[in-house]
């Protein structure tokens, strides 16, 4: 299974919707919290090309962008494939 990353605020709903989902899957991540770690915000920004809202979430290199498309993913019956892929 691939290295799953998602940045993250406490505050944020779509987050929290965006790691039920992946926690659904049996997918492990790794959630950095850009409200306790400040400092990551600009790595966020980097690796996002520029995306500055919460989530952004990376499986492996590929840069999935946010809820919305993690979700359409899932819709498109291609979340699975990529979860998977080595």
């Amino acid at each position: 299974m691939q290295t799953i990353e998602i940045y993250t605020k406490p505050t944020c709903g779509f987050c929290h919707a965006a790691k039920r989902l992946l926690t659904s899957k049996g997918a492990e991540f790794t959630e950095i919290d850009i409200a306790q770690h400040p400092e990551r915000r600009g790595e966020m920004i980097s690796r996002a090309s520029g995306g500055s809202t919460v989530p952004q979430i990376f499986v492996g290199d590929i840069h999935v962008g946010g809820c919305d498309e993690l979700m359409a993913l899932e819709r498109a019956g291609k979340l699975d494939p990529l979860l998977a892929m080595e």
